[in-house]
């Protein structure tokens, strides 16, 4: 697998983003396992789960994100939607969306309409939609889930994806050790189980694994493609 790496900026953060980022450590603390993180994805980790968007052709594409947090990645995702896009945004954490809404109604990019960006307070379960995607674009901590809900989450993923589209997600690295060195038993073994049950996707449809050492903490980005004929690649534990 590759490694992707970048040089830290030296430059004075913004106030916004100094306020996001409290306000991402204030839901941490508030709670962890759905927040999944102490900050932010950094550029780097955003640059690399939105590459295939990147890589596209030059049309418009149906882009669904989860997960969105306070919007680190949504703002490196919103320039490069071509023009007719169309973006959904999925976050269930209630200050979260309401943040992303402030930032798709100020963005610059958006200000001519070239891309339909909305914003669903949902868990992706539960979304409402009869849209399939280009490209999904994960930031759950899927490792901090049980594993029968990480099944549904992979479940749906899979439904929303056109044949052919791709689904882009993280996981830190060094959970696993981490856990089993400082957790209790049963969550050493939940984190297991969640690994297996990614193991299976991601034999059966990886493309590609980066690593992101230029992120607090260092992070994996798996990159999924669904095949363009869904019959010829089983579900894991040989669903179809």
């Amino acid at each position: 697998m590759n490694d992707w790496t970048t040089s830290h900026s030296h430059d004075r953060v913004p106030a916004q983003r100094r306020a996001e980022s409290w306000m991402f450590l204030t839901e941490a603390a508030r709670d962890l396992r759905t927040t999944g993180a102490i900050a932010p994805s950094g550029k780097a980790l955003a640059r690399a789960l939105t590459d295939p968007v990147r890589v596209q052709p030059a049309r418009p594409l149906a882009v669904l994100e989860v997960g969105a947090g306070t919007g680190a990645v949504t703002r490196t995702l919103i320039p490069q939607l071509p023009r007719g896009s169309r973006l959904d945004i999925v976050e269930a954490n209630p200050r979260f969306a309401a943040r992303l809404r402030h930032l798709v109604d100020t963005h610059p990019h958006l200000a001519d309409r070239l891309a339909q960006v909305n914003v669903h307070q949902a868990a992706v379960e539960d979304l409402d939609t009869d849209e399939h995607y280009d490209v999904i674009v994960s930031g759950l901590p899927l490792t901090n889930f049980a594993p029968v809900q990480v099944e549904r989450i992979m479940a749906r993923y899979l439904e929303l994806l056109h044949p052919g589209g791709t689904l882009t997600y993280f996981a830190y690295v060094g959970t696993r050790k981490a856990r089993a060195l400082t957790a209790s038993r049963a969550e050493a073994r939940r984190h297991a189980a969640v690994d297996e049950v990614m193991a299976a996707y991601q034999r059966n449809y990886a493309t590609g694994r980066w690593t992101v050492w230029a992120n607090l903490p260092p992070a994996h980005v798996w990159h999924l493609r669904l095949p363009l004929i869904r019959e010829q690649q089983p579900l894991p534990g040989g669903r179809r």
